[in-house]
């Protein structure tokens, strides 16, 4: 009897070649999730950490992480400059409100001058915008339309003088300043006259005093033209005859 065949049976493996660059295509998509997870943060500078770190794990090959950053370059540059002029306003910020406090400073010391000699009815101050203003308030220091310091006043004038010593020196605008009724006398054709001639003859005391520096010193007269009050009433127009003084904040580089 013959011997039945034996039929071998094969089993057949499936080619799994493809496994590999399957693997490799999952860790590419891994990798692009990881970028655009990077991507939603603005900072272009830990995207290019995070860029830098996967191209040097997967070592080569083109993909999108050789690329340094998902901003154009010329985008990143404009970037770049408004964190530097962010960063300058924001210094710039600290240095005007350092100078503020140092003003504050100067204020309370003369303040305080004021308030030991009993000068509240003649000297003010005030912290502006524009820096410290000291006003001479009512008819201090000059007979009605003269421009000439009275004698008895020099000595309030130099002490004024020792309050404006500062190191380093700032720079001070002495101004004048007059009501609006109008001077008639041979000296002076006008308010406007009138008021630069005070604020030049009061800035010649103050500079007397060697410790202050002439150059850090500049005058002005207004006249008429920068009311405190009103005109209208005897006590409004002794307001507005004034001088002052204000002290500058140090110019910012």
């Amino acid at each position: 009897m013959a011997k039945k065949k034996k039929h071998k049976h094969h089993d057949e493996h499936m080619d799994e070649s493809w496994l590999v660059p399957y693997a490799d295509l999952l860790t590419l998509v891994l990798a692009l999730f990881i970028v655009l997870f990077a991507m939603s943060s603005v900072d272009a500078q830990k995207f290019q950490q995070v860029a830098k770190s996967l191209n040097a794990a997967f070592d080569g090959g083109t993909s999108v992480l050789e690329y340094p950053s998902p901003t154009p370059e010329s985008e990143l540059e404009d970037l770049n400059v408004q964190k530097d002029e962010a960063s300058k306003e924001q210094l710039e910020a600290a240095q005007q409100k350092m100078e503020q406090e140092n003003l504050q400073k100067i204020q309370e010391k003369i303040n305080t001058y004021i308030k030991e000699n009993n000068l509240q009815a003649k000297l003010g101050t005030t912290l502006t915008d524009e820096g410290l203003l000291i006003t001479l308030l009512n008819d201090i220091f000059f007979d009605s339309g003269s421009a000439d310091i009275r004698a008895k006043d020099e000595k309030l004038a130099k002490g004024i003088s020792e309050l404006l010593i500062m190191n380093p020196p700032r720079n001070i605008i002495v101004s004048g300043h007059t009501d609006d009724v109008p001077i008639s006398n041979s000296e002076f054709d006008s308010n406007w006259h009138l008021s630069v001639m005070r604020a030049v003859n009061f800035m010649k005391i103050l500079i007397e005093n060697d410790k202050l520096d002439p150059k850090a010193f500049s005058a002005k007269g207004f006249g008429e033209y920068k009311p405190v009050a009103t005109n209208d009433t005897n006590e409004g127009r002794q307001k507005n005859r004034r001088v002052e003084i204000l002290i500058l904040p140090y110019e910012q580089k």
